[in-house]
């Protein structure tokens, strides 16, 4: 997450007392038995925010060294995962792996957190970064590529070309998603601001469709 105000505070368990359902660390799982979401700090990643921050400030406090770091994520998220019995393995992180966006696909953390996700079976990723509602499901991989990033900056009008047997949906717009999760099935979709269903997919015993 990049936030450019105190991240101390978000962190902070001190908003835990205040309310219990605030759950804020840079990486941690949350396990519903049937699901497991594993939430990824992917900021640190990202070379530019190093070598070209531009006229952003970044607070790298407990990043330092980097790639010891980068090193211990990938070791713990690796290590999670296998250690997973959840039927059902979501990735959760900020910036994009795949993505006809303004952003685009982050190339690091394609290049060094997509073989561990594919390597232990990961059905979903989810990001935000990109301010729009995409589905992408390539043919290199059996990962669902799910961008919620329709709370704001969004009808920016600035979409990349991407192959359309695998761009599922694009909406430039403002909006949100939902899921619902079984034992034996997974089901999500995008609507718009109205609630209008702009996309649905779904998952059964691992074989994926889409049904609009």
């Amino acid at each position: 997450m990049v936030y450019w105000g105190d991240v101390e505070a978000q962190l902070s368990p001190i908003l835990q007392k205040l309310d219990q359902r605030w759950l804020c660390l840079r990486s941690f799982i949350v396990d519903t038995e049937i699901a497991e979401f594993f939430f990824v700090d992917t900021t640190p990643f990202v070379d530019k925010y190093f070598t070209d921050p531009e006229d952003q400030v970044y607070d790298w406090k407990g990043i330092s060294p980097r790639k010891e770091y980068l090193s211990n994520i990938l070791k713990d998220v690796d290590s999670a995962l296998k250690d997973s019995t959840a039927k059902w393995k979501i990735v959760v992180g900020h910036h994009t792996m795949k993505s006809a966006g303004t952003h685009g696909n982050t190339q690091e953390i394609n290049a060094y957190l997509l073989p561990i996700l594919e390597e232990n079976n990961v059905d979903l990723y989810i990001n935000g970064h990109d301010h729009c509602l995409e589905h992408i499901s390539s043919p290199d991989t059996p990962i669902q590529f799910l961008t919620s990033g329709g709370g704001s900056k969004a009808w920016r009008g600035d979409v990349g070309w991407w192959n359309p047997k695998e761009l599922e949906l694009y909406y430039d717009g403002q909006g949100f998603m939902s899921m619902k999760i079984t034992q034996t099935q997974v089901d999500i979709a995008f609507y718009d601001v109205f609630g209008n269903v702009l996309h649905k997919w779904t998952t059964s015993n691992k074989h994926l469709y889409s049904t609009m």
